[in-house]
Formats: structure tokens, sequence, C-alpha cells
């Protein structure tokens, strides 16, 4: 898509319409499929998610609930791809859950639909220590309202992937990772790193001479898409290190976004710039679908960006695999896109009073101690999540990259654009982003597209007035 077919967006979308019309079309035929929907019975509370690896551990999370309050929670999982249609059918037929696990990128559009009931005007919530959760965490997951929407169960953040052979074959050392940077002008040793895995079909370094950049056989790193809005384990390490941007105006609740500017504009054009240099596999080199994790495994990269959630897959691979913090960028800093699941329950829920319990719950280091103990992701609590490290760390991988971030003396985190009109906006920009990976044209030509995004922002303003 180029930015001729750049629809013009006119007005903002009323809350009651902006429900409907996600429900449209596909919810319509999911309304008979949604499972676990509410009943009166207080003594059950229904409680949605969509990663079936954590389902041993909240099922665990259950057990010990009901034993202490006799209440049981009846958990459903649904795949990441049906779950938030589903959910968003319930809430139209009043069969979506008590309960359920909430993500950042839908939090708002969710604030803003009057679906989710306050956790801060439950009597149980006095029960949760939120100054226990890590930094931030607790205020990600307030309403521009400022009330509290979610119960923060789980963070994350991106690190290096990489093929320790790969690496010594090269003659590059795991030192060499950990003081790397990266920058506008020559990509820093950061560029150099990736030029030296890299190799073409005829056995040349993408650093020797009579390298040939259009016929690899192993590219230093690859993605599995433009990455969206956000870029989370694309792009957002280098445009978040580049200075001083972020994607809004504001951390939390902005309202306008800021992909018209040159440091973001400048860091995608580089960034995708190593396609052309050869660094980078150009889209449509692998099968769709396979992500990076089949690229790295079948020896087709040399490294790649993922996140903590991808930890054990890594972990079990069959080569040598390494992790790394993001090189350092201009500002001096290595950086990453943090994210925090959360709970969440329905404002219309049967059971407010057994799901507001189940939801404190929860939030305590008995529940975050339970989840650490399965490893399967660093739980919000900080206690709970050194007790996670432990259990990550026996896989012989470290864990230091992902929370070296959150150290005092690390680089820092930052989080995914919070405001109002979520979807429309990853709707907008995605195609401009895509453009820009798949066809290389200008990330100049984002400047259309990010005016599209805050024209919705300006018009509900006016509308609002």
């Amino acid at each position: 898509m180029t930015t001729s077919s750049l629809p013009i967006l006119r007005s903002a979308l009323s809350r009651r319409s902006l429900l409907c019309g996600l429900a449209s079309g596909a919810a319509a035929m999911t309304l008979a499929a949604c499972s676990g929907s509410r009943g009166s019975d207080s003594s059950t509370v229904e409680y949605w998610l969509w990663d079936s690896a954590q389902l041993p551990a909240y099922q665990a999370c259950a057990d010990a609930f009901k034993a202490k309050t006799g209440i049981t929670v009846n958990i459903t999982q649904i795949g990441w791809d049906d779950y938030w249609t589903k959910l968003t059918a319930g809430f139209i037929a009043d069969t979506a859950p008590d309960v359920f696990t909430d993500h950042i990128a839908k939090f708002a559009q969710f604030v803003d639909l009057d679906v989710l009931l306050p956790l801060d005007e439950q009597a149980a919530w006095s029960d949760v220590d939120t100054e226990a959760f890590q930094d931030g965490l607790i205020d990600l997951w307030k309403g521009d309202d400022g009330h509290q929407y979610g119960c923060p169960k789980d963070w994350d953040t991106e690190a290096v992937f990489y093929n320790r052979t790969m690496l010594a074959d090269a003659g590059l050392s795991e030192k060499d990772l950990e003081g790397w940077s990266w920058n506008l002008t020559d990509g820093g040793s950061f560029e150099r790193i990736l030029a030296r895995l890299t190799i073409d079909k005829n056995g040349v370094r993408g650093d020797e001479p009579g390298f040939d950049p259009r016929n690899v056989a192993v590219y230093a790193t690859g993605i599995a898409d433009e990455g969206s809005s956000d870029g989370q384990t694309q792009w957002s390490p280098f445009t978040g290190s580049v200075g001083e941007w972020r994607y809004t105006d504001k951390e939390t609740w902005g309202t306008h976004y800021r992909y018209d500017e040159k440091q973001f504009q400048d860091t995608l054009d580089w960034y995708f710039g190593l396609i052309d240099k050869g660094y980078m596999a150009p889209a449509g080199t692998f099968a769709k679908g396979n992500g990076t994790d089949v690229q790295l495994a079948s020896g087709s990269i040399a490294l790649c960006i993922a996140g903590a959630w991808m930890f054990n897959t890594y972990a079990k691979m069959e080569i040598d695999v390494g992790i790394a913090a993001h090189p350092v960028g201009p500002n001096g800093k290595s950086v990453s896109l943090m994210n925090g699941l959360g709970d969440s329950i329905v404002k219309k829920s049967k059971n407010i009073e057994g799901a507001s319990k189940w939801v404190a719950f929860l939030g305590t280091r008995e529940a975050q101690d339970i989840v650490a103990s399965y490893g399967i992701v660093f739980p919000a609590i900080t206690s709970s999540t050194e007790k996670a490290v432990e259990v990550f760390e026996k896989t012989g991988l470290s864990t230091k990259p992902f929370t070296s971030y959150l150290e005092e003396d690390g680089g820092g985190t930052f989080y995914f654009p919070l405001t109002y009109f979520g979807a429309d906006v990853n709707a907008i920009i995605k195609p401009g982003v895509a453009d820009v990976y798949v066809n290389r044209v200008p990330a100049s030509t984002l400047t259309e597209y990010n005016e599209q995004v805050n024209l919705l922002f300006e018009t509900s303003k006016k509308e609002k007035g």
C-alpha cells in the first residue's frame, strides 16, 4: 500500500458505534461459540486467558484460591486469534467472562467502551499491596480517569537471541555483543557485527570484498513482519534509543502521535536499509508464519529480537543459543519496550464479589509465587520475579539481558502507546510501515499516515467540545 491509497478519516467513532463495529461480522459468527458464559452462581468465577502455556500455572492458582475461599474458578483458554473477537462478542451478548486477561494494546479501547469495573472501588482491592509491583506496572493499568482497571500479572521486555556457533565461526566473541552500539551514520559496531555474520551464496561475508547482497545464504538477522505500529520485536529498540522519541506526546493516554518526526523516520530508513545491504532478510524470504524462532533454529539467520515470553522456546532449540541486551543507541542507552498483562473484571459480571476476590488474589505474592514456579513469565511482583529467574536459569540461559533494562544502571524501558483509538491507529499506520519494509519507500511517507492518526484525536476533541 502506498500513501496515494491512504483513506481519509473524517470523524471519530462514538463509544457505542465502536463496540458494534468491533463485533460486526466475525463476532456474529462467534456468539454461539463463546464458552464460559456467566451465570448467577456466586461460588464460581469465569476466567479467560489466551496463553495455553500459562494455563497450568493459573489452574494451580485457582486450586489455591478455592482452598482459601471455597470459590471455584472456571478457566477457559482461547487462542489469541479468536480471543478478542469472542470477548467483544461477549460484551454485547452478555456472555463475557467475569474476569479476563487484558493486554495494554486493547486496554484503552475497553476503558473507552466502559466495559471494565474499577478495581479500586471494590472492597477486595484493599488487600493488594500496590507497592510490591515492579515500578510503573500499577500505573499502566489506570484509566485516564485515575481509576484502576487492571491488576498487573506479569511483565516482559525484549532482547537479542543469537547462534553462538555462528558467532564463533565469524571470529566474534560474546563480549563483542555486550558492548555493542548503533548509530545513524554508519550503524556502529552493531552493523559491523551484522555484516560479519552475513554470508552470501559464494561463502563471502558481508564485510569482505566481493560480497553479493542480492544472493545471501545466511542473513545476520530477520523479522517476521513490519512490526505494525509498535515494532515491538522489530524496530522499537532502535526508535527507543535514537534520542527522546516515543510513540505519543505522553507516556500514557497521549493524544498526539509522533510517527512524523525526523528521528523516527531516519531510524526506520536505517533499520530497513539493512535489507538493501543484505544483512536483513527481505520480506517474503521465509514462508508466512515462520517466525524468527524458526528462522534462527533453521540456521537461516544468526540473531534476532524476541520477547521474554519466548525464552523457553529458544532455550529448547538444538542449536547453541545465547542472549544479549539490545545495542546502545545514540542516546547512550540500551532500551526495551516493556509490556505487562493485567487482569480486568467485566463491569456487567453477575459475580462481582467473587471476581474481585479472584483478581485481588492474583495480585498477591502467594499467587505470583505460584506462577513464578512454572518459569513461564516474569510475575509483576518484584520478589516473585526473583523466584521466576531461578527457574528460568535452570535452562542454562541467563535472564540478565531481559532484567538489565530495569536496573538503576541499566538502559531503560518504555511502554506500548496507551491511547484511545488504538485499533484505528494500528489500521492506519501498519500499511505505511509495511510499505517501507516491503517496497522500501522512504519513511518520510509516514508523515501523511500520521496526520490521519492525529485527525482522529482532533475530531474527537471537537465533537466533545
